[in-house]
């Protein structure tokens, strides 16, 4: 009887000392979005280059608004053709840029 308690004693015992808690982790995840800042110009002060360049790709679009990047010289345009409505970017040269 005394070999029965003893041997239940060092069998709780053993899984009692399996039975810890983890510590938990927190994970803070942190996202940075990067905008390019872009001012709104009249039409007119959109260079020629990228005014032919849009005459060229879109026969028939119309330019709503224009923005420009001042530490990139990109031009953003706000276009409408048919009844769609998008935007491009183009380089001071009037060349296209994928953003």
């Amino acid at each position: 009887m005394k070999n029965l308690f003893l041997s239940a004693a060092i069998v709780l015992g053993s899984l009692t000392s399996f039975a810890s808690t983890s510590p938990i982790a927190i994970t803070t995840v942190k996202s940075i979005s990067i905008q390019d800042e872009f001012t709104e110009i009249k039409n007119e002060e959109v260079p020629s280059a990228v005014t032919n360049a849009l005459k060229k790709a879109y026969p028939d679009a119309v330019l709503n608004k224009a923005y420009k990047n001042a530490a990139s010289s990109q031009y953003k345009l706000e276009i409408t053709v048919g009844d769609k409505v998008g935007s491009l970017y183009a380089n001071a040269d009037g060349s296209w840029v994928k953003k």
